[in-house]
């Protein structure tokens, strides 16, 4: 009985697919079973292959992976997405999250990180690559130091949780609001609550922050 995890490949550039298909051809836990050159072959190819789990880049010509992902969403397509690029510029991570990416990996991690990322992400967590938080959130700090997260962090109550979730997936505090029938002043002042007990200043720094500390 095969139990690999079935992978979708989504990358405008040949060799770099065929050096991923490659390296997980090694491992016994995936199996890659499509390649698509852009986003606008995806649909033909979850429906010829039924993918657990997709890999896509970000810079593609035709449809790139932010547009892929707004298809995806509009599709109510749930099929778990992996970022996997050269970009880790926090505009690109964010709105990737934003857009339903669960993971997020630059192209030159390691097979072992390759896998545990697949495996996690089919089993409906988030990964995100630990450097890649660190940087954005060095870089984000360097932009003004007097808001540099802190090293500690108080718990989170459920409902501030909830309210990071939506935050995570680029909701405004009136969306948020509506969805939790609560009114758009209490939304902010959980939002004010979450910032202040994750020590950062601006959403951008909290989401990071709970990414990096599986909050999320």
């Amino acid at each position: 009985m095969n139990n690999k995890i079935k992978v979708c490949l989504v990358d405008d550039q040949m060799l770099i697919r065929e050096g991923i298909k490659s390296l997980l051809n090694l491992s016994d836990k995936v199996s890659v079973v499509g390649e698509c050159s852009d986003g606008s072959e995806l649909a033909h190819c979850i429906t010829e292959t039924s993918p657990e789990v997709i890999l896509l880049d970000l810079s593609m010509p035709i449809m790139n992976g932010i547009d892929t992902l707004k298809w995806m969403k509009a599709e109510a397509i749930n099929i778990p997405v992996i970022v996997l690029t050269t970009f880790d510029d926090h505009e690109w991570v964010l709105q990737s999250i934003q857009e339903g990416a669960k993971g997020f990996l630059l192209k030159d991690v390691s097979l072992d990180t390759l896998v545990e990322a697949i495996e996690s992400v089919n089993k409906g967590q988030s990964h995100i690559q630990p450097a890649i938080t660190e940087r954005l959130l060095s870089s984000l700090s360097n932009q003004n130091t007097s808001s540099t997260p802190s090293s500690r962090t108080e718990a989170l109550t459920e409902k501030e949780q909830e309210i990071l979730r939506l935050m995570a997936s680029g909701c405004s505090n009136k969306e948020i609001a509506l969805a939790l029938y609560k009114s758009e002043g209490t939304i902010k002042n959980h939002v004010s609550n979450i910032l202040s007990k994750l020590g950062v200043r601006d959403r951008t720094r909290a989401v990071l922050l709970a990414i990096e500390k599986g909050l999320i």
